[in-house]
């Protein structure tokens, strides 16, 4: 007999909140946590009813603010209000240095890849200031949902590299969150867009945040999210607009470049409210403090905001073109243009993507909610709120990635825009006699010589039995989960010893690195192709060398006379000459001429170990 549950009026437990979930958009600006409410998802305010909360972090000897009580100490006290960290995540100081921004931050000198940021409250990292910010966001989401989160859907940058999402990941664990998954932001602004919409077709998501931007073409078809392809800039937003306002400020008022932090963190203060102003309208006033206390008057006119923007948007253009080109469509072939992020309020923005795509860009979604709401949507689901939902979500790695073969060449495991989670594993073999052990170089990239591409990891497989060169099978494996994280495993076959890695760099690409790993790729395409050609020529030209050297040493002098000897040492001699040349014919057709005047003594030796193996034996062991 089953037993019929009751409940008091108005306390019934809904079957979507039987686990509790959300979806964090941890931005660079402004970060927002959303959750699926009565069946809808929606972003939650705060006691204030405000739904955003500022990225920024406040150090102070009383103790940590998070949000707009922070923000507001960042004029009066730059050096301990951290602002912007997502810039941070995942990048060595070498890195940040390059980045071209006058942080305010006194950054320490210490041996340590990962930089840490000095602050009266102690001395801070990038992944320590997302956690704060984090736990921030998770707490206004258990007072408001009343109960504790199962886990939580954190979006990133689709251009993060797996350094920048496993600094992510370790904010989250920091903060003592549990992480169900890493989502991609358009992706997530697709999963908000295509539910609320239900456009099957392609689409380009264009997410231009405070701090990065993204470009994904997805294919929407019954549910299936698949991005065919993605591109961006890991260190582009609307911070750089205003920058580059707060800049031509300093022109106007004659500011020196070596002005005190207070003056920098007014001055983009002041920036930033210029150019949300002149969203709506023509001409700005401008008040300006100056370092003396004195004031600095004058206008900023929509038309040379647009002089000093402009740059900056079209360099948002060159990814979108490399996007449509990696995923064979044609921007004609768009349903639409879908805009995410706070940086695209600015009508500018809008009018040039509007051009390019040549249609009228979609802005009828909330820019600023639409990936935290999305977001909140799969995290209902990996929660286990919709057993019977059949949204597929189908991400790809933005970057290509291999191992170092011989002769220093990249052999690509995992092309990029890879759909992902994926496993891909291909085998390797020895390249000496007797070799007992291989070291597994692994590579990001896209070009075909390891000098060009970025290192990730290094790790060795030991104890595999001795074999001749070429019989052991040694197959390494990559293995890239649903949050972009990379593990690399090598076993040898027969033996079944195996060594493996997890790849968590402590720094990540620089952004001058993501963008030119692709486009030196399709600048040096035909001279990579040759390099490699060549290379692959010449080690084979030292594989046959190696072998026959080995070879006249073992048995030489007992299956050839002087005269024969003498002529498969001048042949020998030849490939040596040739091997280290330039020209990939010329080594083949030395490899080819040694190989074929060595015939009979190849034939000899084959003869030699067949008579040893039947020695003692009979024909009929054989049948």
């Amino acid at each position: 007999m089953a037993l019929l549950q009751l409940s008091e009026p108005g306390q019934s437990t809904a079957p979507h909140q039987h686990k509790l979930a959300a979806g964090i958009d941890l931005g660079t600006t402004n970060s927002l946590v959303a959750s699926v409410r009565s069946g809808q998802a929606e972003t939650l305010p705060d006691e204030q009813g405000r739904h955003i909360l500022p990225s920024v972090v406040y150090y102070s000897a009383k103790g940590i603010s998070v949000g707009y009580e922070a923000k507001a100490c960042a004029a009066d006290d730059p050096l301990n209000t951290i602002a912007s960290v997502k810039r941070l995540l995942g990048r060595g100081v070498e890195d940040i240095k390059s980045l071209g921004s006058r942080l305010p931050y006194e950054f320490l000198q210490q041996d340590s890849s990962v930089p840490r940021i000095h602050t009266v409250a102690g001395d801070v990292s990038p992944v320590e200031v997302s956690a704060e910010i984090l736990k921030a966001l998770v707490n206004r989401a258990e007072k408001t949902l009343n109960g504790e989160l199962t886990g939580v859907v954190i979006t990133v940058p689709a251009y993060f590299d797996d350094a920048q999402r496993q600094a992510t990941k370790d904010a989250a664990k920091l903060a003592g969150i549990n992480v169900l998954r890493l989502l991609n932001e358009p992706t997530a602004a697709a999963v908000a867009y295509g539910l609320d919409s239900g456009s099957d077709g392609i689409h380009a998501i264009y997410d231009l945040g405070g701090g990065t931007f993204d470009i994904s073409i997805l294919r929407l078809n019954r549910g299936v999210f698949e991005v065919l392809s993605t591109g961006g800039d890991s260190a582009l937003g609307g911070d750089d607009f205003d920058r580059e306002i707060a800049e031509w400020i300093m022109q106007q008022a004659g500011i020196s470049d070596d002005a005190n932090h207070k003056v920098l963190r007014r001055l983009m203060r002041d920036a930033c409210s210029a150019k949300e102003a002149l969203t709506t309208e023509k001409v700005v006033e401008l008040d300006i403090e100056l370092e003396d206390g004195s004031r600095w008057r004058g206008q900023l006119s929509r038309e040379q905001f647009h002089q000093l923007v402009d740059p900056l948007i079209k360099k948002t253009i060159v990814p979108c073109r490399r996007a449509l080109r990696d995923a064979g469509v044609s921007a004609a072939e768009m349903q639409d243009v879908v805009m995410v992020g706070g940086s695209t309020r600015v009508p500018r923005v809008r009018e040039l993507v509007g051009e390019f795509f040549d249609t009228r860009p979609l802005v009828d979604i909330d820019p600023d909610r639409v990936v935290a709401i999305g977001a909140a949507i799969q995290a209902d689901i990996l929660a286990g709120n919709k057993p019977d939902d059949e949204m597929l979500l189908l991400d790809v790695n933005p970057l290509s990635l291999g191992i170092e073969t011989m002769g220093g060449l990249v052999e690509k495991i995992i092309p990029r825009n890879t759909t992902i989670p994926v496993a891909r594993a291909q085998e390797f073999t020895t390249f000496k006699d007797g070799q007992t052990a291989m070291a597994v170089h692994v590579l990001q990239g896209e070009r075909e010589l390891v000098s060009d591409c970025r290192s990730l990891a290094r790790f060795e497989l030991r104890n595999i039995p001795p074999m001749v060169a070429g019989a052991a099978r040694i197959r390494v494996t990559f293995a890239v989960d649903a949050d972009g994280l990379l593990s690399v495993e090598a076993q040898e076959q027969s033996s079944g010893v195996k060594a493996s890695v997890v790849v968590k760099p402590s720094y990540g690409l620089t952004d001058t690195e993501i963008e030119g790993m692709l486009r030196d790729s399709m600048e040096h395409a035909e001279d990579d192709l040759e390099a490699r050609r060549l290379r692959e020529q010449q080690v084979e030209a030292e594989r046959v060398i190696e072998a026959l050297s080995a070879a006249l040493a073992d048995d030489g002098d007992q299956l050839l006379n002087p005269q024969e000897r003498e002529q498969v040492e001048q042949a020998l001699a030849e490939l040596v000459s040739q091997k280290d040349g330039s020209d990939v014919n010329t080594i083949k057709q030395a490899v080819e001429t040694l190989e074929k005047r060595c015939e009979f003594y190849v034939e000899r030796r084959m003869n030699q170990s067949v008579n040893q193996a039947m020695s003692g034996h009979t024909i009929d062991e054989f049948e």
